[in-house]
Formats: structure tokens, C-alpha cells, sequence
């Protein structure tokens, strides 16, 4: 199969980095369509399959498996996520199409692997496959230029399956999602850009707006999963609830800007918290460090003296300074929480959400937090 092309600053980005783009479950989906229906219309299955992507590149798919019916025909696709670490990356993505009754048009169904809609909030209604609208629009689009060229009706139902989709569905966002027993088959552009944050805060926005639609009030952003046992454990939150933040605080902090839930509470870990107490919104170690001269000022701003305050700020790690302040009696981690809350206010400017913040350690102790103190 050819390597993606994206263009403009993402290509920049991918030559920068050196890394490989590759495809997303929807561009997959639409060229297993493209094949399984080609194969309908002609008794031949392309192989490789081309198709065109919202920009207007046209990739070449190799098939992975095909099986032509009386009215049905199945085409398969491995998917290749290039070097981007998705739980997807060789997946199989089978369609199978089969010919509808006059009229109905290009319907969708789930397959095996493929999740079921369960909760309000997403782009898609309540008993809906997990088939996202670009991939349908896409796979539409698809079907449409090969009946043209035909001459044949368009009217197919088209089922899309993923080998052991339940199984990798368990490793993302789907069961918190309300899209249960399989996977969402999803993409924007078609191309996944290598270790791209624009995914995982999309599925941040889609956590956020499932726990409005379905009436909740108090929403948690996690850097990680003991993150989350903390929250779940404090707050006796409900996993809907949870929003797997990850380094991204500025993303849960934006949306709930615009849109505002009554109440959130961060929680992480101690050194992630106190690179967003200074004022970093993206917490990943690679794009923010743990500032040791800043937890110095923090330090004595809680209580230490300057010999403490210069081991902190001499400190090699985020955890080593809490360790020093724990030893001596000091509050660091009150203090970085209390921060942290007032960065996430700041964020925030103005929307009635109200935020707590809970600092913990490797273990998942509490180590400082900071309460809303209004009524």
C-alpha cells in the first residue's frame, strides 16, 4: 500500500519528526467498501483499491481477504497506522456489501467487532453503529461513483467488522463512551498523523459532552489511571464521569470554557501538577518540565527555610522535592494543588464550573489538594 502525503504544516510536521503517516479505520473501511462493492458490479475484486480522501489524495489499499457471494461480497483491509502507537495498528477491517431492496439507499450496520451507540452525546443517534459521519460519508461517496459507472440503483446495506475489535475496543475510550462491544470506526481526513494529539483530544471534547447529555454534574480530568481510582474513590464518581485527560489539562480546561459543567476535579500526580501550577497547559515531559526553582518558591511560600528551599531547588526530580518538603513538615503539595486550581480558574475565565484539585504520589496517595471555599 503508498505511503499518506498530507500536506501543509503536518507535512512539515512529519518530516521534522521523521515519522511515517498512516490510515485511519475509516479510510480502511471506505477502501474494503470501494473493493467489496466493485466486486458486486463486475465479479472482480481491485486489488490494490484506490480511493479518494476528503483532500484529495487517492492512497492504494491491498486487499487482505475477499469473498464474492450471490448478492453479497466482502473485501478485507489491514490497517496500517504507520508509526503512530494505535491500539488499531494491523487491525483487519472487513465491509461486507450486500445488495438492498430498491429505494433503501446505503444503509450501515455493525459487525462483529464494531461498537453499538448506548448513550446520548455523540455525532451519531442512540442504537447507531459506531461508524462515524466522515467514514459513512466517505463510504457513500464511494458506492455512488461506482453504481454511476455502472448504471447500477446504489441501494446496498454495508457492514463493517474488526477482527478482535471487542478485545482492542477494551484498550480505548469506547466502553466509557457508551459504544459497547467493538471498536468506532473513525477519521476526519483519513490519514493518521504519527503521535498526533488532535485523537485523544477529541475523544477529551466527545467524554465531555456524553457526561452533559446523559445529566451528569461533576466530571474528573485524569492524567492516569491511579488518577482515576483516586477520583472514583474521593468523589465516588461514576467511570462516565471520567475524562482520561492525560497532558492534556488545557483541552478538558477549553471545552468546559464553552461548554461549562457545574463541577471538575483534576487529579495527578505530583510532578504533571506542578508543571500545570506553573502555568503549563500540555503536561507531557517532552513539551514541559518540571521547574525545581519554581517548587523552591512554592516551598517557601508553604513554610520552609532557605537550606530546604535551595535542596528543592537543587532537586533532580518533581518527586524528590516532594520528598524533602514531606520529611521537613511542609505542605508543597497543598500548595502546588492550590496553584494548579488557581492556573485551571484562570483557564476557565469566568464559566461557572467549580474546581478542585488533588495531588497525588506514585502510589496513589493524596499529597495535597485544594477545595472550592465558596458556597
Amino acid at each position: 500500500m503508498t505511503t499518506p502525503s498530507p500536506t501543509g504544516g503536518r507535512q512539515a510536521q512529519l518530516e521534522r519528526t521523521g515519522l511515517r503517516p498512516g490510515w485511519t479505520t475509516g479510510a480502511c473501511a471506505t477502501a474494503a467498501t470501494s473493493a467489496a462493492y466493485s466486486a458486486l458490479l463486475t465479479g472482480e475484486f481491485p486489488d490494490p483499491v484506490t480511493i479518494t480522501l476528503p483532500k484529495g489524495q487517492q492512497p492504494a489499499f491491498a486487499l487482505a481477504g475477499e469473498e464474492l457471494g450471490g448478492d453479497w461480497a466482502m473485501a478485507a483491509i489491514v490497517k496500517d497506522a504507520g508509526d503512530d502507537p494505535d491500539v488499531t495498528h494491523l487491525a483487519v477491517i472487513r465491509s461486507t456489501v450486500r445488495l438492498g431492496s430498491p429505494g433503501t439507499g446505503v444503509t450501515f450496520h455493525a459487525g462483529p467487532g464494531v461498537g453499538t451507540v448506548t448513550l446520548p452525546g455523540l455525532p451519531l443517534d442512540v442504537g447507531e453503529p459506531a461508524i462515524n459521519p466522515v467514514p459513512r460519508s466517505m463510504m457513500r461517496g464511494v458506492v455512488e461513483a461506482l453504481a454511476t459507472a455502472h448504471g447500477a440503483s446504489g441501494d446496498v446495506a454495508i457492514e463493517i467488522s474488526v477482527d478482535k475489535g471487542e478485545e482492542i475496543a477494551r484498550h480505548t475510550w469506547n466502553p466509557r463512551l457508551g459504544i459497547l462491544d467493538g471498536l468506532s470506526i473513525l477519521g476526519t481526513t483519513g490519514i493518521v498523523v504519527p503521535y498526533s494529539c488532535s485523537a485523544w483530544i477529541d475523544s477529551i471534547h466527545r467524554g465531555i459532552d456524553v457526561a452533559a447529555a446523559v445529566g451528569l454534574t461533576h466530571v474528573a480530568g485524569c492524567t492516569g489511571s491511579t488518577s482515576e481510582q483516586v477520583a472514583i474513590r474521593e468523589h465516588a464518581l461514576t467511570e462516565q464521569a471520567m475524562l482520561d485527560m492525560g497532558d492534556f489539562a488545557g483541552a478538558v480546561l477549553k471545552y468546559l470554557r464553552r461548554h461549562p459543567l457545574p463541577r471538575l476535579t483534576i487529579v495527578g500526580g505530583f510532578a504533571k501538577m506542578s508543571k500545570l501550577a506553573a502555568g503549563h497547559l500540555d503536561l507531557h515531559s517532552g513539551r514541559s518540565q518540571v521547574d525545581t526553582a519554581f517548587l523552591a518558591e512554592l516551598a517557601l511560600e508553604a513554610g520552609a527555610d532557605k537550606q530546604l528551599a535551595a535542596q528543592v531547588s537543587e532537586a533532580n526530580t518533581g518527586l524528590r522535592t516532594l520528598q524533602l518538603c514531606q520529611a521537613a513538615g511542609v505542605p508543597l503539595g497543598d500548595i502546588v494543588a492550590a496553584r494548579a486550581r488557581a492556573v485551571a480558574l484562570r483557564v476557565l475565565n469566568g464559566a461557572p464550573v467549580v474546581v478542585d484539585t488533588i495531588c497525588i504520589d506514585r502510589g496513589g496517595q493524596v499529597v495535597g489538594r485544594a477545595a472550592h471555599l465558596g458556597p
